[in-house]
C-alpha cells in the first residue's frame, strides 16, 4: 500500500504516557463518523442512480456489495498496517483515499467510475475503523476504556441511524451526487484537523508482509462476505452453484490461512488471540448480536411495508428513534461498564434482547405504530447494553502486542457475521413464505394471502433471531471481568 505522509525512521512512533488522548480520539471519531455514514447513505439513492446510468438493480447493488467486499478483504490485514506504519501515516492515507473516492463518486460521468470511487472510499474505511479502536486500546487505561468505547458506539450507531434520513432529504430535493458533495467537506475537515493535531501513538515494528497469507485472507474473507451477501439478494440462495462456489473457496481458504498463521513466526493475523477466553466469548457475543440485529433491521422493514402496510416514510421514521437511542445509550453504557464491569450489563441486556425479539412474533397486521416504535427502541437499547461491553471486555484481556490482531479479527468477523445474518434471515423469511403457500395449496395468492405468507415467513425469521438471542444469554452468563494479560 502506498502510504501518504511517509516519515523518517527518527519519527517512529513511541508509546508516550503524556499524550493527550482527547484530540487524537476526536480526530479519529470524526473520520470514523463520515466513513460509517457513507456506508448507509447511498442505499436510498440506488433507484435514482439506476435511472441516471441505465443500469439494473443487480449492477447497482455492487455499490453496496463492493463496499462490504473491500472492507472484508482489507480489515483482516489492518493488523499488518498498524504495525508497519505510523498513526499519522495511516490516518492521512485513510482520509485522503476516502476524500478522493468521495470526489470521484460525486463527479462520476459513468457507472464504472462511480463504482471505482465507492471502492476507493471503502479502502479508507477499512483502514480507519480498526485504527480507531486500536488507538483507544493504546492510549486509554483499562479502567476508563468503557467510556471511550461508548463514544465509538455512539458514532457507529448514530451515523447509520441518520444516514437514510439525510439521504432521503437530499435525494428528494437534489441530485444523488449531492450525497457525496455533502460528505466531502466533512471528510476534508477531518483530514486537515488530523494533519494538524494527530500525534503518533505506538511503536512500529516493520514486519514483512507474507504474500501467501494475504492472498488466502483475501480469498477467504472476500469469498465468504460475497457468497453470503449474494445469497440474500434476488433469486440467489445458499444452494445456488455460484454462491456455493464462493463459500467453499472462502471457507477452504480461511482454513489454510489459519493453519499458515500458526506456522509463521510473525503471522499476518495472530489467531492465538483465541486462547484468551473472554476475547473468544466477547467475539461470539458480538457476532450473535450482529446477526440478531440484522434479523430486525432487514426483515422488519420488509415486513412493515409488505404486511403491516406502513409507507416507506413511516418505516424510516419507526427505525430512526431506535438508532438514535442506541447511539445515545452507548456512552452511558461505557461509563457503567467502567464502574460495574460487564456482567451487570451483559446478562440483563441479553435477556431483554431475547424477550423483545420474542414479542415480534406477536407483531401482526393491524398493530398500532407506537408499539412497533417501542419494540424497536427497546431492541436497540438492549444492543447498546451488549455490544460495547462484550467488545471492550474481550479486547481488555489480550496483551498490548496483540491489540492490532484482536481489533482486526473482531472487526472482520463483525462484517462476516453481518453478511451471514443478512443471508440467513432473508432466506428463512422467504422459505417460510413459500412453505405457507405450499401448505395451503396456494398457487396464485390474493393480496391477503400474500400478506399472510409474508407474516408467517417473517415470524419464522424472528423465531430464528430469538434462538440466537437465547444463545447470547448463555454466553453472557460465562463472562467475567477481564484482567489484561502481561506481554
Amino acid at each position: 500500500m502506498a502510504v501518504i505522509g511517509q516519515e523518517s525512521d527518527a519519527a517512529k512512533e513511541t508509546s508516550r504516557p503524556d499524550i493527550n488522548p482527547i484530540p487524537v480520539i476526536a480526530v479519529l471519531l470524526s473520520g470514523a463518523f463520515v466513513a460509517i455514514l457513507s456506508e448507509t447513505i447511498l442505499n436510498v439513492a440506488l433507484n435514482a442512480i439506476m435511472d441516471d446510468f441505465g443500469v439494473f438493480s443487480s449492477t447497482a447493488q455492487w455499490l453496496v456489495t463492493g463496499y462490504m467486499l473491500v472492507i472484508g478483504i482489507l480489515v483482516p490485514i489492518s493488523a499488518y498496517f498498524m504495525q508497519r506504519f505510523t498513526t499519522r501515516q495511516l490516518f492521512i492515507t485513510a482520509m485522503s483515499l476516502f476524500s478522493i473516492g468521495t470526489l470521484i463518486s460525486g463527479l462520476s460521468p459513468i457507472f464504472s467510475i462511480l463504482l471505482i470511487g465507492r471502492l476507493t472510499q471503502a479502502v479508507g474505511t477499512a483502514i480507519m475503523i480498526p485504527l480507531l479502536i486500536n488507538i483507544i486500546l493504546s492510549v486509554i487505561p483499562v479502567e476508563r476504556r468503557g467510556a471511550a468505547m461508548g463514544m465509538v458506539g455512539l458514532v457507529i450507531m448514530f451515523a447509520p441511524a441518520i444516514g437514510p434520513t439525510v439521504s432521503g432529504l437530499i435525494v428528494s430535493n437534489f441530485s444523488w451526487r449531492w450525497l457525496f458533495f455533502f460528505i466531502l467537506p466533512i471528510a476534508l475537515g477531518s483530514l486537515f484537523f488530523g494533519m494538524k493535531v494527530l500525534t503518533n501513538i505506538s511503536e512500529t515494528t516493520k514486519p514483512k508482509l507474507d504474500v501467501l497469507s494475504f492472498l488466502l485472507s483475501s480469498l477467504g474473507f472476500g469469498g465468504i462476505v460475497y457468497g453470503f451477501s449474494a445469497s440474500g439478494k434476488g433469486d440467489a440462495s445458499l444452494t445456488d452453484p455460484l454462491v456455493l462456489s464462493f463459500l467453499i473457496i472462502g471457507f477452504v481458504s480461511i482454513a489454510l490461512f489459519s493453519w499458515r498463521q500458526l506456522k509463521l513466526e510473525n503471522p499476518l493475523l495472530d489467531i492465538r488471540v483465541f486462547r484468551y477466553p473472554m476475547f473468544l466469548i466477547g467475539l461470539l457475543l458480538v457476532m450473535l448480536v450482529m446477526m440478531t440485529m440484522f434479523a430486525m433491521m432487514l426483515v422488519m422493514p420488509i415486513y412493515m411495508q409488505g404486511a403491516l402496510l406502513f409507507t416507506a416514510v413511516t418505516t424510516g421514521l419507526i427505525m430512526l428513534p431506535g438508532g438514535l437511542l442506541n447511539g445515545a445509550m452507548s456512552p452511558i453504557m461505557g461509563r457503567l461498564f467502567d464502574k460495574f464491569g460487564p456482567r451487570p450489563l451483559l446478562i440483563p441486556g441479553t435477556i431483554i434482547l431475547a424477550a423483545i425479539v420474542f414479542t415480534y412474533r406477536f407483531t401482526v397486521p393491524g398493530i398500532p405504530v407506537w408499539i412497533v416504535v417501542v419494540q424497536q427502541a427497546i431492541l436497540m437499547i438492549a444492543v447498546a447494553m451488549i455490544m460495547m461491553p462484550a467488545q471492550t471486555n474481550g479486547l481488555n484481556q489480550i496483551p498490548e502486542k496483540l491489540y492490532p490482531h484482536g481489533t482486526a479479527i473482531m472487526n472482520t468477523l463483525m462484517q462476516v457475521s453481518g453478511a451471514i445474518g443478512a443471508a440467513l434471515f432473508i432466506s428463512v423469511m422467504e422459505t417460510g413464505q413459500q412453505t405457507y403457500l405450499d401448505t395451503n395449496d396456494i398457487v396464485n395468492p390474493t393480496e391477503q394471502q400474500t400478506i399472510d405468507a409474508l407474516t408467517y415467513g417473517s415470524q419464522q425469521s424472528f423465531s430464528t433471531g430469538f434462538y440466537l438471542a437465547l444463545a447470547a444469554v448463555v454466553l453472557a452468563l460465562l463472562v467475567k471481568r477481564s484482567q489484561q494479560k502481561k506481554q
